[in-house]
């Protein structure tokens, strides 16, 4: 079933509306056929991701980890892991996060694809000025807590209370991640389809919105997902692989050649090479006379033969990978071959 990401600027209330629209498609699962579906919420907290991996201060990281983004890197490759366990065509998969880079979000786009599932974005709409005074407040939450007396263990850790997180960015990591932020784009693909919520919206209008995530996405009028083409193996047939369509006629009129001579046992003569097409008068190829041709003349001949045709330029039969088409230009290279040959 679809992949879902979230995306939106650092304390947007990303996690608030992931969650919600958790529970609204664990609803809408427990109503139809619970059975049928499974459904999971993926984000750097339950994979206990520190927001200190998108931290590119002097004072967060050393200096090689920082130039090279390692941190980042690792935490988006754990995203990437958790998720690619769990994506198949019976599970929900709501991915939480920052994910503000098109490149990414194009990745978890072929990876839904890989699996024949649709995919989605939903975007959280807030204003920088509105995302920036809930990080300054998480962050003076923060500090208040650490000096509140008692709020340290035994050897003098900091302990935060249970059931609060303080998700809050260090300013100059926020301003960062603002800075670098990616809009989603509907034209893209890997964008599309394209759900927006924002800061202001009301419980009506939130679960209209994530009942037309359903409906696009999981209703009657579901999107059927065909793999990309270019990673579909064709059929080894006439109308398949071209390469393999070159090699093996190539190879039958060699044999044919070398099955002429042994019956005749001298050189010289013709060998005939039939058409496909009914109608058409048999190839002819005009061997050398007064000598027998051999086997590594031969197979050089039809190795060169591949490499110059090997990208079908020249070949007006390459778009519908014609045999006889192959057939007619193999016979010719090597009359005149052996016309040069005497």
């Amino acid at each position: 079933m679809p992949l879902i990401v979230v995306t939106g600027l650092p304390t947007s209330g990303k996690s608030t509306r992931a969650r919600q629209l958790h529970d609204y498609l664990a609803e809408r699962i427990a109503a139809g056929d619970p059975s049928r579906y499974r459904l999971h919420l993926i984000s750097d907290d339950s994979l206990s991701i520190s927001r200190a991996v998108y931290d590119l201060s002097t004072s967060a990281v050393p200096a090689h980890v920082r130039s090279a983004n390692a941190s980042e890197k690792d935490a988006r490759a754990a995203l990437y892991a958790a998720v690619k366990r769990v994506l198949s065509d019976r599970d929900f998969v709501v991915l939480d996060g920052l994910n503000y880079i098109k490149g990414w979000r194009y990745q978890l786009h072929c990876e839904a694809k890989a699996v024949r599932t649709p995919n989605c974005v939903l975007q959280i709409g807030c204003s920088v000025d509105r995302a920036r005074q809930v990080n300054e407040e998480r962050l003076r939450q923060r500090q208040r807590q650490q000096r509140q007396p008692g709020a340290e263990g035994p050897q003098g850790e900091h302990v935060v209370p249970e059931g609060e997180t303080l998700e809050a960015y260090e300013p100059a990591n926020w301003d960062n991640l603002v800075f670098r932020y990616e809009e989603p784009n509907p034209m893209a693909r890997w964008d599309s389809p394209l759900f927006t919520l924002i800061w202001d919206d009301d419980t009506a209008r939130t679960r209209k919105t994530f009942g037309d995530l359903w409906d696009a996405l999981a209703g009657d009028g579901r999107p059927v997902v065909r793999p990309n083409q270019s990673t579909v193996q064709r059929g080894r047939d006439a109308g398949g692989d071209y390469l393999y369509v070159l090699d093996r006629e190539t190879q039958d009129i060699v044999r044919r050649i070398l099955e002429q001579q042994g019956v005749d046992g001298t050189g010289g003569g013709v060998v005939r090479v039939p058409l496909n097409s009914p109608g058409k008068e048999d190839l002819i190829v005009e061997l050398p006379g007064g000598k027998t041709l051999g086997v590594p003349q031969l197979q050089r001949l039809r190795r060169a033969f591949i490499g110059l045709n090997r990208g079908g330029i020249g070949l007006e039969s390459v778009g519908n990978m014609a045999v006889d088409g192959l057939r007619e230009t193999f016979v010719r290279y090597l009359n005149v071959a052996f016309e040069k040959d005497e």
